[in-house]
This record gives structure tokens, sequence and C-alpha cells, in this order.
């Protein structure tokens, strides 16, 4: 057996193979999104049973494989069984755990995609808090931390400071927002794409991308700024990413 290491990490996802064993990817802190074997997972006395599964956090320790990692050991640390339990909180849970999946690399640090997947998931479980405005927020601070976060202090066009103004855009293809002079010098594509922002929903997105990441989850909006939420922000990541996300599909059948 080669040298053990321990990671910090969250099960993303978990497969059966063979009789008895799951694969599972998780997203770690230390070297980002890895694969591991954990044999023996699918028998009821294995240690690895109820750690081998999504939405688990904790303290993995593996042995380096010749094509992957296997599992030596777990201590969990939050495991979330709650969430299964709730409808549809647990397929929006689950489309995070894909959304993150998705831009997981290895040899990464990923120390603040397993912070904002920790918090999202309570959040989930918070029933002060609607679920489509979990989403919105950690979608929109999931493109920030993965570099994709739009312009939303300034016009993406001119560049000058947008506080104060009215009559603002938020478009898909400038990546940001443009203003109303601006938008009428602005591509076509960019032009197709705009929709008009108000203030408390820039505002609201504005606060997602910049806040410290442990008050995310700290406030509501009205019915009205929540549905231009999901107008700008579920198209700019539709428009940043190239994958049809198997659990999305199930919540908008469910929706």
């Amino acid at each position: 057996m080669s040298d053990l290491i321990t990671v910090q990490g969250i099960v993303l996802s978990a497969q059966p193979v063979g009789e008895y064993d799951k694969r599972i990817v998780l997203l770690t802190r230390e070297r980002g999104k890895i694969s591991a074997f954990a044999k023996g997972a699918r028998r009821q006395n294995s240690p690895f049973m109820a750690a081998a599964n999504p939405f688990v956090f904790g303290n993995f320790t593996l042995y380096e494989g010749r094509s992957s990692y296997n599992l030596n050991q777990v201590t969990v640390t939050h495991h979330f069984v709650e969430l299964a339990a709730r409808q549809p909180g647990v397929y929006y849970g689950y489309y995070f755990l894909e959304l993150a999946d998705y831009f997981g690399r290895e040899g990464t640090d990923e120390k603040n995609m397993m912070n904002l997947l920790y918090l999202t998931v309570k959040a989930l479980l918070n029933p002060e808090i609607d679920d489509r405005l979990v989403r919105c927020i950690f979608e929109l601070r999931t493109m920030t931390e993965q570099g994709l976060m739009p312009e939303l202090f300034r016009c993406v066009n001119c560049g000058e400071e947008i506080a104060g103004k009215e009559n603002l855009f938020f478009s898909q293809e400038a990546h940001g927002i443009l203003d109303g002079d601006c938008l009428k010098k602005a591509s076509p594509g960019e032009a197709r794409t705009a929709r008009r922002i108000s203030p408390a929903a820039l505002y609201t997105m504005q606060y997602i991308v910049s806040s410290p990441m442990t008050k995310l989850y700290s406030f509501t909006v009205t019915d009205e700024v929540l549905w231009e939420l999901e107008r700008h922000i579920q198209p700019y990541v539709a428009g940043n990413t190239d994958k049809k996300f198997k659990s999305l599909q199930i919540l908008e059948v469910m929706m």
C-alpha cells in the first residue's frame, strides 16, 4: 500500500461498482476534485456505508492506486441526511453538487467552493429561505468563485461607475451591466440579451458577489425581485456552462 493521505472534502457523487463497491467523487480542500473507490461500501456492515454518499462532509484518508485513489478511512463531520426528506430541496442540492463537479479540477484549492456548498446545503434546510433564492445565490457566487463574475459595478462598455444611475440593463452577451446610452451602441448580440434591471435586483446581485460568504444567506427578497434575479442569473449560468444538468432537468419538471 502506498503512503496514506488525509483530505478534507465533500462527496459530490457516488456510483455503484460491481456487487459491493462504490466510486465516489470528492471535492477536496487540498487536492481539488478527485475520485476514489470505496471497497465494500454497499455491504451492510461496511464502515463506508453511510460515508460514501452525496452531501457527506468529512476527513477522508486515502491511498493512491494505479488509476485512482482508494478509500481507507472516513471521519464524517456532517452528512445532512435530513435533506433527503425535503422536496424539492434535495434536487436543488443535487444540482449544486453537479455544478461544483462541473467546475472542479484536480490539483486546485477548493476551500471556497467547499465552504459555499456547506453553507448552501444548510440554507436549503432553513425554512425561512426560499429554495429559489438559494439557487440564485449559489449560482451567482459560484460564477464569481470560478472567475466568471459579471461586471455589476461599472458599465461594461464605457467603464463608468453605475452607482446612482437609472435606466440600466443586464446583458448576458456583454457579461454585465450596460447603461442606457451604451445600450444604444452595443453589438446586436449584447443588445438582444439585454434586460432592464431594477435597483433592488442589481443591489442584491452586487451583495451576492461581494459579501463575506457567511453573510450570503442572511436575507430574503420580494417575489418580484426573486423573479428578476432568476431572469438574469439563470441564463447567465446556462451561457457559461455547456452541460445539461440532470437534477436541474428534474427540478424544471417539478416546478
